[in-house]
């Protein structure tokens, strides 16, 4: 199947500057992000073509080529427009340069980038499932993290104490050759130094010239009051270590809360549903319900209270966030009928049923007049 143009790709015309073509851009990857269509490879097809034709586009020598030539100028050896974001959740292509390029100050700004050699580490990515109660009272949780460290040897700089990386005789130190194709010269990553402008001879012995050493760490974690499902919490400096000196990236903490026995939660409020029997429904009464925090409360049930009805206790539902209030909590009247009757309970009812009107019954009256009305016609 051919290509898309890159232009139709992203919505923008052909004219469209920097500025357009990185808002269309960013619009279009948060609603295509793996991360928000899990397991739909529709969604993660697109986010992979929005990546190849902003990665085109927004590079002159590459969008002059392709204004030139389209996809052809990419075709038979040219290099491709590549991008795209490898695998679901943080693998693939570095979660640093494409959330740095897309979000900027979001996710703490920056990619990795070039800066003789100085890279930044890698963004990690934590799983925590905790209950609703933590979510309740928030707490602080120890997550074990594999990671890695800057090598104490080489300082980070990968080459053998004592000695220090060459500049590149292939790039001269910039990381990047240029490559000419007919009427355009295109820049493409050193293959020499892989990128760095940097060649080294005596890589250090302990970190076999990588510059960082892997090394597991626990770090404590404030899990706040009232956060929900879904929530992403950032620990800034606690990812992979930069190489060469660079920045560590940062460490992001993606909370899922557990479902409840008793409580459903939507946003701040929480929703319990409480059997009532039928006799406490028609004649009034008193039920406890339990609360979030470990307490009770009575709620007064009044006469003729009907199925699904909704009583509301305020300020019993979960903390706010960001100065929210506090919720509240609704309950869900389920009016239970007695499934097993004494021979006496059932002469009862017999009784009661004789003594019945539609006075009693507003909802079956209503029905049988419509149901009436439906017949005629």
């Amino acid at each position: 199947m051919s290509k898309r143009d890159y232009y139709e790709v992203l919505g923008v015309s052909k004219g469209a500057d920097e500025k357009e073509l990185k808002r269309a851009y960013r619009k279009l990857a948060m609603q295509y992000h793996p991360d928000r269509n899990a397991d739909n490879p529709e969604a993660e097809a697109k986010f992979k073509e929005l990546n190849e034709a902003y990665d085109v586009l927004k590079d002159p020598q590459k969008k002059a080529a392709y204004d030139q030539m389209g996809h052809a100028a990419f075709e038979g050896g040219m290099g491709g427009a590549g991008g795209g974001f490898g695998g679901g959740g943080f693998g693939g292509a570095d979660f640093s340069d494409m959330f740095g390029d897309m979000f900027g100050d979001i996710f703490g700004g920056g990619g990795a980038g070039h800066n003789s050699g100085r890279t930044r580490g890698a963004d990690l990515r934590y799983n925590l499932n905790i209950s609703l109660e933590d979510a309740y009272k928030g707490k602080k949780v120890k997550v074990k993290i594999p990671s890695t460290e800057e090598c104490s040897s080489c300082s980070g700089t990968g080459a053998k104490k004592g000695t220090s990386a060459q500049t590149c005789s292939t790039c001269h130190g910039h990381g990047q050759v240029r490559v000419q194709q007919g009427f355009f010269s295109l820049a493409r990553t050193c293959h020499h130094c892989g990128g760095s402008g940097k060649i080294i001879k005596d890589p250090c012995p302990d970190c076999h010239g990588a510059g960082v050493k892997k090394k597991d760490k626990t770090i404590e974690v404030s899990i706040p009051q009232g956060v929900e499902d879904g929530s992403r919490i950032r620990v800034s400096g606690e990812g992979e270590a930069g190489h060469n000196g660079g920045p560590s990236g940062d460490l992001y903490i993606f909370i899922s809360i557990k479902g409840h026995d008793i409580f459903e939660r939507e946003h701040n409020h929480l929703f319990v549903d409480v059997p009532v029997n039928f006799v406490d429904a028609a004649l009034g009464g008193q039920v406890e319900v339990p609360t979030i925090e470990g307490g009770r409360v009575k709620i007064n049930i009044p006469e003729g209270t009907q199925p699904d009805q909704q009583f509301r206790v305020r300020g019993k539902g979960m903390p706010g966030l960001h100065g929210q209030p506090q919720g509240n909590m609704y309950v869900n009247v389920q009016v239970e009928v007695p499934s097993k009757l004494t021979d006496e309970q059932r002469e009862i009812l017999e009784q009661l049923r004789t003594t019945m009107g539609d006075n009693n019954s507003p909802k079956k009256e209503g029905f049988f007049k419509k149901v009436a009305n439906f017949w005629d016609n």
